[in-house]
């Protein structure tokens, strides 16, 4: 099992960038496939991002809505995941969550979210 913390939220303009971050502690991070989510006002939480172990090729795959967009990536030395934001709109406002899932298990842990908002 791992704790997650995120941090790198907040506020920009439409066209802004942001920096996520995710803290893991805990079991064998590398072992885990990684990934971002986030719930919308009004909406359901949907998968953002995600990227998997170094063991299975630390494959990305990505939301068509994020696509071009985003960039997940993995530091497994500092068991950290960031979730690179670019050419930000309104419709990526929301609570994003970092999520930890074992392969072996299908054990999942999640972060408490952090907000960010796109507005002019």
């Amino acid at each position: 099992q791992v704790q997650l913390v995120e941090s790198g939220g907040g506020s920009v303009q439409p066209g802004g960038s942001l920096r996520l971050s995710c803290l893991a502690s805990g079991d064998i991070f590398t072992l885990y496939t990684m990934a971002w989510y986030r719930q919308g006002p009004g909406k359901s939480r949907e998968l953002v991002a995600s990227i998997t172990s170094v063991t299975t090729g630390g494959g990305t795959n990505y939301a068509d809505s994020v696509k071009d967009r985003f960039t997940i990536s993995r530091n497994n030395a500092k068991k950290m995941v960031n979730l690179q934001m670019n050419s930000l709109n309104s419709d990526d406002t929301g609570v994003y969550y970092c999520n930890a899932k074992n392969p072996f298990n299908n054990f999942q842990s999640w972060g408490q979210g952090t907000q960010v908002t796109v507005s002019s």
